[in-house]
């Protein structure tokens, strides 16, 4: 059988790199393929040459055996190669349908009016083929992110699309939302639609894709069949050596670092209690929309309580803002990363000073060398790479971003840490190091909260775990009775726990 695609001996190189040296691999039609490896790996490189928004240096690909070249992004999707993206590309203020059209609108008159009515049949005609729920007339902002990701597809299949790439389609997704994504993705595929799955969580690959490329510095490592590996093989493949046993170790103290007291807001938050130790990691699981993230921007200053109160090292404390709470020594790891924890086009020394500017600076000039002195200091300490101190931070990979945000509060000397969903979007290897940074953090006396939307992330780097459900706790779970079962009987109302499970959760 032809292949639907092929890249053959595919290189490309910007001034002073290359980041793609001899890439050959193919994609059979219908087949859901895996293209895995870390961040800087080539995969991005890869999928905008296929997209058209880079030509190669050298080699061709091909598409149903012909070779193509693509000058420009419209080449691509006139030979019917998709492109989803993580960062949606859609425009909210207007309609499921224009967004379908965006860039080659239907028109009538001479190209004088927009034919919104026929946009909108042909809208809800490609639709109907995965999810008939979606009113091609809604703005796409009422939209859930799952129903956006949908209409992307929708949009490919107007198209006629005959390989759609995803690009970390499920970052933002909850586990159901994965599920009926996955059934989308399989319906693709029985229609002969070839699919190429970027993604770094590997049971997302594995319970999906036949085949996977793993890529590495630029090359190919390896074709596999994933039934017949497994994913530490994978991992090992993707990373260059395999990683330090994920085990959990415990440096909680009996010293009570943050106590909160009947915590509510008009966010969500009702009647919330609970304390954090010296040196404990403490989970927050539930599902979304459960007040997890809430809670945490109540504790950073972010949002204002309505009731109760909160008190670290035995003092009372009263947040206006989030420069209260940073003076009190929290600081926040924000879970949209992008657009809440970095200055995209500023050096990563100066994103890393953002909430301690006052200690380099006198006489409201900014002391450099003193800067410089501490980025170079705590950067290197949490293993940014590459380690260019003037390089802006939108040009690192998530998982360095994270670093250079958790050094921001070490240069802030905060001492409690809020970290919510702190691995996502990032890869296996810095995903890896993120748990051990957390765990130093720990032994060093940090306190720590993490919220994770993956029940076995919580549980790997939690001492205890609180459950909530509909703004309120609905359990405390210690370490030695942790497992993904007691957790979801509690956050999901109506659920029964395991015979083994039903007693080791104390309802608050």
């Amino acid at each position: 059988m032809t292949p639907r695609l092929r890249f053959e001996t595919i290189s490309k190189s910007f001034p002073g790199v290359n980041a793609l040296t001899d890439v050959s691999f193919d994609v059979a039609p219908g087949e859901i393929h895996g293209l895995l490896g870390e961040n800087g790996a080539g995969k991005s490189t890869l999928l905008r040459i296929l997209s058209g928004v880079f030509r190669p240096t050298s080699g061709t690909v091909f598409v149903d055996g012909m070779p193509v070249a693509f000058k420009k992004p419209m080449d691509a999707r006139a030979a019917g190669i998709a492109m989803i993206h993580q960062e949606l590309q859609q425009v909210p203020h207007l309609s499921v349908a224009q967004n379908m059209f965006l860039g080659h609108s239907l028109t009538h008159m001479g190209g004088m009016f927009v034919s919104r009515r026929e946009q909108e049949a042909r809208a809800a005609e490609a639709l109907s083929m995965i999810d008939k729920t979606i009113d091609p007339s809604a703005p796409i902002s009422s939209l859930k992110v799952a129903q956006r990701q949908i209409v992307e597809i929708g949009r490919a299949l107007l198209d006629k699309a005959k390989v759609i790439a995803m690009d970390e389609p499920t970052s933002s997704l909850t586990p159901s939302e994965f599920d009926r994504l996955a059934e989308v993705i399989a319906g693709l595929s029985a229609s002969g639609v070839s699919i190429i799955y970027v993604s770094h969580k590997m049971d997302e690959v594995f319970r999906i894709c036949q085949r996977s490329s793993i890529m590495r510095d630029g090359k190919l490592v390896d074709i596999v069949d994933l039934a017949k590996v497994s994913e530490k093989d994978v991992i090992a493949k993707m990373v260059g050596r395999e990683l330090m046993q994920e085990e959990h170790n415990s440096f909680v103290t009996d010293t009570v670092k943050l106590e909160a007291r009947n915590l509510s807001s008009a966010t969500r938050i009702r009647d919330v209690s609970f304390t954090l130790h010296k040196g404990e990691v403490l989970g927050i699981a539930g599902l979304v929309g459960s007040g997890r993230t809430e809670l945490l921007r109540l504790l950073a200053g972010a949002d204002r309580l309505s009731a109760g109160s909160i008190s670290i090292d035995g003092k009372e404390q009263s947040f206006a803002n989030p420069r209260d709470a940073i003076a009190a020594g929290i600081g926040l790891v924000p879970e949209e990363r992008k657009r809440e924890g970095i200055i995209p086009l500023r050096p990563v020394a100066t994103n890393m000073a953002l909430a301690s500017l006052g200690s380099f600076s006198s006489g409201g000039m900014i002391n450099n060398s003193k800067l410089r002195a501490t980025a170079q200091d705590l950067l290197k300490r949490v293993n940014l790479r590459p380690f260019q101190l003037d390089r802006p931070i939108r040009l690192f990979s998530g998982g360095n971003q994270q670093k250079a945000i958790i050094a921001r509060w070490l240069a802030a000397k905060s001492q409690i840490l809020l970290f919510d969903e702190p691995t996502r979007g990032i890869d296996v290897g810095a995903k890896s190091e993120i748990y051990h940074l957390i765990e130093d953090l720990a032994r060093e006396g940090h306190s720590i909260i993490v919220v994770s939307s993956e029940l076995p992330e919580v549980i790997r780097l939690s001492d205890r775990v609180l459950v909530m459900r509909e703004g309120r706790i609905a359990a405390d779970i210690p370490r030695d009775q942790l497992s993904e079962s007691a957790i979801v009987a509690h956050a999901i109302p109506g659920a029964n726990a395991d015979a083994d499970d039903a007693r080791i959760a104390r309802p608050v």
